[in-house]
């Protein structure tokens, strides 16, 4: 699949004062994002996104928010809805790490691993759809819906079919 949402950033490139950045979504571009969260449809995708790049500390900060409202399927009544996600993210990468480094550094557990660049590149459309992804229901459901279950068998049946009491009977 032809990536058709991106804006691709060279760090290298990159001055050290903070810039904002605003991605929005067109109609096409939609529709593209509509196959990646795979949903229903997706009606708006915005984002409001700003970087820090320190080069001597080979640093570079990301944070923002995204705004993405989707129509979802609801697991439990089949039903459509929409639900908006807006995510706040703040992430780093680190400019001169390689997948090596990370492996060989001993990261405590509250510690925020970096991210890696790729060929000196970052992409800030997909640093949003991985907020988003990352927040979204696995199995999405509407607002107070709630699962209940019914046996198709009587308590009595269950009692009786259970390996336990089986067994039970057995030792008797």
């Amino acid at each position: 699949m032809q990536n058709l949402f991106s804006y691709p950033l060279v760090v290298d490139e990159l001055s050290a004062s903070e810039k904002k950045y605003h991605i929005h979504a067109n109609e096409e571009e939609l529709k593209y994002l509509q196959e990646v969260f795979k949903v229903e449809s997706v009606r708006s995708f915005s984002a409001e996104i700003f970087l820090k790049y320190k080069k001597k500390e080979h640093r570079l900060d990301v944070w923002g928010k995204v705004d993405a409202e989707f129509e979802l399927k609801s697991v439990i009544s089949l039903e459509n809805f929409y639900k908006t996600y807006t995510p706040e993210f703040s992430i780093y990468f680190d400019t001169q790490a390689t997948p090596q480094d990370l492996r060989d550094f001993d990261f405590d557990i509250y510690d925020d691993e970096p991210y890696l660049l790729t060929d000196g590149k970052i992409d800030l459309c997909q640093i949003a759809i991985e907020q988003v992804a990352l927040v979204m229901d696995d199995n999405p459901r509407k607002e107070g819906e709630v699962f209940v279950f019914k046996s198709e068998f009587s308590d009595e049946d269950t009692e009786s079919l259970n390996p336990f009491s089986v067994l039970k009977k057995l030792k008797k």
